[in-house]
């Protein structure tokens, strides 16, 4: 073999050890912004897409609708029925607000129980409503545990696009009428 073939050979070696590893560091990256438990992004992937999504409001004039849930009783799921039943209480959770959302819309688990939805495209009577029937689907659908379908009740706050300068103020405010919701119950 001569060594312009060698180093050809070495050449292609490194080329496929260099895509291997770029795959793996894209694999690495998308898992960095999933949630572990649901499919739904975690809080930093969330915040990540909700800072593109302000960014993209502000320059086209375009509404969005922020919903920010809190599971009610999930203390109770996990003390009678255990940590494996509140799982799968999440896990459905996030599944029904994906299957009741469009391609265009995100899903967001920011921790515990707390979930946030981005709605693009959408006003506060929208957001209003969408809020009702993810509500509505979340009572309905519940999640299963021993053969037992359970109802998921939350509380959900809805905060329309103003302006705001940061995704996290945005989620603050989210989270503050999600409280007056709650308290309201």
């Amino acid at each position: 073999m001569s060594a312009v073939q060698d180093l050809s050979g070495e050449i292609e070696r490194l080329k496929a050890e260099a895509a291997h590893w770029r795959a793996r560091a894209e694999a690495a990256e998308a898992l960095a912004e999933r949630d572990v438990l649901t499919p739904a992004l975690n809080r930093r992937g969330f915040v990540r897409e909700l800072s593109r999504s302000m960014a993209f409001c502000r320059r086209h004039g375009t509404e969005a609708s922020l919903l920010y849930l809190d599971l009610d009783g999930f203390k109770a799921v996990n003390d009678t029925l255990g940590h494996q039943a509140g799982d799968q209480a999440l896990i459905a959770c996030a599944e029904i607000l994906t299957r009741n959302l469009r391609e265009s819309d995100a899903v967001g688990r920011l921790g515990g129980d707390e979930f946030a939805v981005l709605l693009l495209g959408t006003d506060a009577k929208g957001g209003k409503a969408k809020a009702v029937s993810l509500a509505e689907a979340l009572t309905t659908e519940g999640f299963r545990w021993e053969g037992v379908t359970h109802p998921i009740d939350a509380s959900i706050g809805v905060r329309t696009f103003s302006g705001q300068s940061e995704a996290e103020d945005w989620l603050a405010e989210a989270d503050a009428a999600m409280w007056v919701r709650k308290k309201g119950r």
